[in-house]
């Protein structure tokens, strides 16, 4: 910060009516993940290490709205009919008090922290600098629903915001500036400015039209459906000479009491796969009161909920399984467990995490009664 104020502020336009993007407001006062598409952009820049002061420019209609968005960085203005009209407004109340200003269109919701920081440091070298996208599709010009001509795509970009100037000279060029335009690269052009193009990026879309939003919230995972659940289970020890643990047969004096093979740690990471998709347990969909089921392979189990996650649409993120045992050592089998666990879900095996404690010589497992499991699952589904 320079000694006699901000070096660097943000004017973030938000005073348009536009409506095309439906739902009944303008489009920055729409929700966005739990947040408005204003406060989500005016949040880029008030958390921005490189960004001292900001200011929200917004219809006089909609300062209500904004209010909540007002804090001792962000400060709100009132707007004018149109967005050059808007921008001057956002200017005139940073008072000089900066060196460098970014505009930004607040229908950008996700603008991101590098695009701003591009923008910044290219203000070192040049009057003004903004983010753009090179065209890589053909272009068409088309009338009546018809094609009627080509153009050439070469040195041709798609224009995004923050676009930044050093304060002084844009001031300057505004005030030579008649009527509107259609960004400050214009206005900064027109008065002779030298504007460096910097890299933007795919994922700092405008908000135009309905499907927008839907877009928004794909590039974003605000449409992301991520599910946990937890397992827990117990078995005594038993008559037997091994245990099966997360799919391993481990020699031991004793076994492991179950109506099935007692994998007490691959049927907690089951329940965990039912507990995210709400299914309900193992004793739900194989009861242990039918004879099928006696002595079967925990595998048919977490094989069954596994099918049930990718027949919802989920992918199987993560899972990890905490066993809580006196005895066996599991440590000397531990990779042996993640690899078949890992196998049966068809997951990666940096994906399946296994570990074990002791209960400190308490309770059952401490009296080498039996073991208990503990897990957790994770899903997702974009």
């Amino acid at each position: 910060m320079d000694k006699d104020g901000p070096s660097t502020a943000a004017v973030v336009v938000a005073a348009g009516r536009g409506m095309r993007a439906g739902g009944g407001v303008p489009k920055q006062w729409r929700p966005l993940g739990g947040m408005s598409v204003a406060a989500r952009a005016v949040a880029a820049f008030a958390c921005h290490p490189g960004v001292d002061d900001v200011i929200l420019v917004v219809h006089p209609d909609d300062m209500e709205l904004a209010r909540p968005l007002a804090s001792d960085r962000v400060r709100i203005v009132a707007g004018a009919d149109t967005r050059t009209g808007s921008v001057l407004c956002g200017l005139r109340a940073l008072e000089a008090r900066c060196v460098r200003v970014l505009i930004h269109d607040a229908a950008r919701p996700l603008v991101t922290g590098d695009t701003i920081a591009r923008v910044i440091a290219a203000l070192a070298d040049h009057d003004g600098a903004a983010p753009g996208i090179e065209v890589i599709d053909a272009l068409w010009q088309g009338r009546g629903g018809r094609i009627v001509a080509t153009r050439d795509r070469a040195d041709l970009w798609r224009a995004q915001t923050p676009q930044g100037f050093r304060l002084a000279p844009l001031m300057d060029a505004y005030a030579d500036h008649d009527g509107e335009a259609a960004d400050d690269v214009a206005v900064a052009l027109a008065a002779g400015l030298d504007v460096a193009l910097v890299a933007g990026e795919e994922e700092n879309v405008k908000i135009t039209r309905p499907g927008d939003f839907a877009r928004a919230a794909r590039i974003s995972g605000m449409d992301m459906d991520v599910r946990t659940g937890n397992g827990v289970d117990v078995h005594r020890f038993g008559p037997g000479d091994h245990v099966m643990l997360c799919g391993v047969r481990i020699p031991f004096g004793r076994g492991l009491d179950g109506h099935s093979d007692a994998d007490v740690g691959m049927h907690a990471v089951t329940d965990a796969i039912y507990g995210a998709l709400a299914a309900g347990d193992i004793g739900a969909h194989f009861p242990p009161s039918d004879p099928q089921w006696k002595g079967a392979a925990s595998e048919v189990f977490l094989t069954h909920a596994c099918d049930m996650a990718r027949d919802a649409g989920f992918t199987l993120s993560h899972a990890d399984c905490t066993l809580i045992c006196e005895v066996p050592k599991i440590g000397p089998h531990r990779a042996a467990m993640r690899a078949e666990m890992a196998r049966i879900m068809g997951i990666d095996i940096d994906r399946m995490s296994v570990k074990a404690t002791t209960s400190e010589r308490l309770g059952f497992a401490g009296r080498e009664e039996g073991i208990a499991a503990i897990a957790t699952a994770t899903l997702v589904r974009a």
